[in-house]
């Protein structure tokens, strides 16, 4: 296709401003390298006025999915998934079943807010990836505190099994039940407690969806410090029960940093209430740290106290072509040198997710097509002083030949449009049949290295196997996807793919969790006395075993 014809009525117009730049751009239609009017003291300097027109339709269209991207309602659970217990050979616990006088007890509790109905139980069984399904036959919708605690004292007295469930937005299997467990979810605890402005510090119900919270912030001027791809649907709650990472994490830090309480239903249903709101507390042990990444086998998060980031005031996004992943690796370090304290992400993407987003959801790519693809982001206080920054940073990076291609945009749904080509990798994905998701942490240096090699260790046994992630805190996320599941592929892959990240003193999940799938190899990442302490403290605090059965830690102990 003639690059001509992909110029059409503009979606994004900008004005180049740096003479090499628009030159650079004028040998490409494609390219669009953004100045705002406050730079005209630069623009007065272009020698060439460039005002190129783009258009991203199947952009445009995505900035309503983003959103408000509701993963239980996804047509991908309309599809049959096998019974987790069959495809993985499980062997259901000693829990007792349900019963009618348990049924009593629970409707009597919360009117209206038990379901049993089997059509309306399955987007809540089956995981998002429709990788792992359940068979439970009851959900009950608390809307406070004192409610989990009356539901989890009964069912620890009766030896219920319980499978908390937040957004449903897992992918690794912890959200959903693996047999009949009684699936609480906190979709009703969705209240904000408190908010101060001058001190910037939340405190809501689990159950508040991370983007709404956002939506509530932002009118005050201030932020929540992660973000992630699928904040339309999940909560606040699985986001600390799993220690979620997210786009934000390389300005903002991790959730263990950020949030200063929680309260937390314990398995015989007492309530700790650690609800703190104080920036500093050296009183003893910090026991929401037991808590925050348990992915509820410890307690169940019922509130969360956290504090906000200021909403900064300039946001630009620059979408850039690399023709190689060492100059990936190159561009960010002049990147974290050059914009300092204004960078709040550094994500990359291979050409093999361009692909996929394209295929399977009609985006469009903004910039020539390349071996990689890296999104930055700065986000600071001064328009002008960030543009001026990102405006010396470019120019280097191009005259350095390290970038060859870029696009920029410091609009609102103009960013959200090129955020979708990183942040629907995941939706993308699905559509490309079964997958097989490995989220780790490595050296930079060594990130892509495990890509390229399980591309060759695969080979046609796999559909696409493609990288990408947050590289500023040294998080890939590794897809690899088929046709249909296989037991052969899946041995290919593990574990193998542990061993390979072991070898380079990596972790085997950065920000997902183990859930379900990965709790047999946590010994890859944790020495045996560590797992062993762990199972110490699952015993102590949950002694029958209730909460979460199946997930997060092996049930023998590792030798």
């Amino acid at each position: 296709m003639a690059i001509s014809s992909l110029v059409r009525p503009c979606l994004f117009q900008y004005i180049g401003t740096v003479p090499r730049l628009v030159a650079r751009c004028q040998k490409n239609p494609r390219s669009i390298w953004n100045r705002s009017a406050a730079l005209s003291r630069i623009e007065k300097k272009a020698t060439v006025p460039l005002k190129t027109c783009l258009l991203f339709p199947s952009l445009q269209w995505s900035i309503s999915n983003i959103t408000k991207r509701n993963l239980h309602t996804s047509q991908l659970h309309l599809q049959e998934v096998m019974l987790t217990c069959e495809r993985y050979g499980v062997e259901r616990l000693p829990f007792a079943c349900i019963s009618d006088s348990d049924l009593n007890f629970f409707e009597h509790l919360l009117p209206g807010r038990v379901i049993t109905d089997a059509e309306e139980l399955k987007s809540f069984n089956v995981d998002w990836l429709k990788s792992v399904r359940g068979c439970s036959t009851l959900l009950l919708k608390p809307r406070t505190t004192m409610e989990v605690s009356q539901i989890l004292k009964y069912c620890n007295e009766k030896n219920l099994a319980v499978n908390p469930q937040g957004g449903n937005t897992g992918l690794v299997g912890g959200s959903v039940p693996v047999f009949d467990e009684i699936i609480l979810s906190t979709g009703l605890m969705n209240q904000i407690i408190s908010f101060d402005h001058i001190s910037g510090i939340l405190v809501c119900q689990a159950g508040c969806i991370l983007e709404n919270l956002n939506q509530y912030l932002e009118p005050k001027g201030f932020v929540m410090p992660l973000d992630l791809g699928a904040k339309g649907s999940c909560h606040i709650g699985g986001n600390v029960a799993t220690n979620a990472g997210g786009l934000r994490l390389l300005r903002y830090g991790s959730l263990r940093g950020t949030v200063l309480g929680l309260e937390v239903v314990l398995a015989d249903g007492s309530i700790l209430n650690c609800l703190a709101s104080l920036r500093k507390d050296n009183t003893g042990y910090d026991l929401k740290q037991l808590f925050i990444g348990s992915e509820g086998t410890l307690g169940m998060v019922t509130a969360v106290s956290i504090l906000c980031p200021r909403k900064p005031n300039a946001v630009n996004l620059a979408f850039l072509a690399c023709p190689s992943f060492s100059q990936v690796l190159k561009t960010f370090i002049i990147c974290k040198d050059m914009l300092g304290e204004i960078l709040s992400a550094y994500e990359f993407m291979d050409n093999g997710c361009m692909k996929l987003v394209e295929r399977h959801l009609k985006l469009t790519n903004p910039v020539a097509e390349s071996p990689f693809y890296v999104l930055i982001e700065t986000s600071g206080s001064n328009s002008i002083h960030d543009e001026e920054k990102l405006s010396h940073f470019l120019e280097h990076v191009m005259d350095s030949d390290l970038v060859v291609d870029g696009t920029l945009a410091s609009e609102g749904k103009k960013i959200k449009a090129l955020w979708a080509l990183r942040e629907r990798i995941t939706e993308a994905l699905t559509c490309d049949g079964v997958v097989y998701k490995y989220d780790i942490s490595l050296p930079v240096e060594k990130l892509y290295d495990l890509v390229t090699d399980m591309k060759v260790r695969l080979d046609t046994a796999a559909k696409n196997v493609v990288g990408y992630g947050h590289l500023g805190d040294g998080n890939l996320h590794l897809n690899v996807t088929a046709e249909s599941y296989s037991h052969s592929l899946l041995d290919a892959i593990e574990p193998y793919v542990y061993e390979w990240v072991s070898q380079y003193y990596g972790s085997i999940s950065a920000e997902h969790g183990l859930g379900f799938k990965k709790k047999h190899y946590i010994h890859y990442s944790k020495p045996k006395e560590a797992v062993l302490l762990m199972q110490q403290f699952k015993v102590m605090l949950d002694p029958k075993g209730i909460l979460n059965p199946y997930k997060t830690l092996p049930s023998k102990a590792v030798r």
